[in-house]
């Protein structure tokens, strides 16, 4: 499954199967790619030809982009996806009901020994491929969107999936440039979005409870915290943090951490009212006929930071 040649079958062509693409083919893999939805499929081309323009421009490929382009293929059907695939990426709605009944097709259209890896933010595997008479080869393989700017990619096994599968899909994204981790066993969220979900859930609460506006808070990662994630995990960031290093740091700091977690003992929801203050504040600062154009602006500027940390990768013989 590693040769360069191993189709590929994306199923789910928005935002992040059309990542998942470009991925692949950018490795030199053929794809497939099915969606259900006609508008869709007539629309990802076009979105995958933008995106590689854009990636040309900043360096991040080395071929033309029409010849990434010429390794994908939209197909009319899923089972015209599934033949044949060395490996499937599954990133259809997140719900338990659409991803079960993609499996039912998936289960007995692709090849017995091909991993099918779900995109799936949080729902485990075990939730929808339990019915599966292939399930032991079918995981979760959770993606950054966009999958080709952020590489990072979660496998997480459902209890029935076989260690070869997670070492097969590991093999194949390590190959294709990305930067996958083993998550042991299934938690909901996983591991990305249970952080993620951590700083959220503070956000959330510390501009209900009036400490500080949208804006001041997204500067506060941006200009801040945001700096040093970019190249350098939590862990590593509080073992350079204090003189002694992280045990140093554990001892200083943990009551205060420890405290913060006991002030959130009843986390409160993210109820309609909260939600729709929020949305007022975000439109004021972005109309929503600007989201796309964000969107894209987002994207670029991840380019030039992926642009910069493969020069410097480079520079520095890494």
């Amino acid at each position: 499954m590693s040769g360069g040649a191993a189709p590929i079958a994306v199923v789910g062509a928005g935002l992040v199967g059309a990542g998942w693409a470009i991925v692949f083919a950018r490795a030199g893999h053929a794809v497939r790619v099915f969606d259900e939805a006609p508008a869709v499929r007539d629309g990802v081309m076009a979105l995958i030809a933008a995106n590689l323009r854009d990636l040309k421009s900043f360096g991040l490929i080395d071929e033309a982009p029409e010849a990434v382009l010429a390794r994908i293929a939209v197909v009319p059907t899923l089972e015209d996806a599934a033949a044949g695939a060395a490996y499937v990426q599954e990133s259809v709605y997140e719900t338990v009901a659409a991803k079960r009944a993609v499996y039912a097709v998936l289960d007995r259209a692709v090849p017995p020994t091909a991993p099918i890896g779900s995109s799936s933010s949080g729902i485990p595997a075990s939730a929808f491929t339990a019915d599966c008479a292939t399930r032991r080869r079918m995981l979760i393989a959770h993606p950054v969107n966009p999958p080709y700017l952020l590489p990072l990619v979660e496998l997480v096994p459902a209890p029935w999936t076989v260690s070869e599968c997670i070492d097969a899909t590991f093999a194949l994204m390590a190959a294709a440039g990305q930067e996958p981790i083993r998550i042991a066993r299934e938690v909901e969220g996983f591991v990305l979005n249970r952080l993620q979900g951590a700083l959220l859930n503070e956000a959330w609460a510390l501009y209900a409870e009036g400490y500080a506006s949208l804006a001041d808070i997204d500067k506060t990662v941006s200009m801040g915290l945001g700096l040093r994630w970019s190249f350098m995990g939590p862990f590593e960031t509080i073992d350079l943090n204090a003189p002694s290093g992280v045990a140093d740091y554990a001892r200083r700091l943990g009551p205060l951490y420890h405290a913060v977690a006991l002030s959130r003992t009843a986390p409160r929801a993210w109820d309609e009212a909260l939600i729709a203050r929020v949305a007022r504040e975000r439109r004021v600062a972005l109309p929503a006929a600007e989201l796309d154009s964000r969107r894209a602006w987002r994207d670029r500027r991840l380019m030039a930071l992926a642009a910069h940390k493969k020069k410097t990768a480079k520079d520095l013989g890494s």
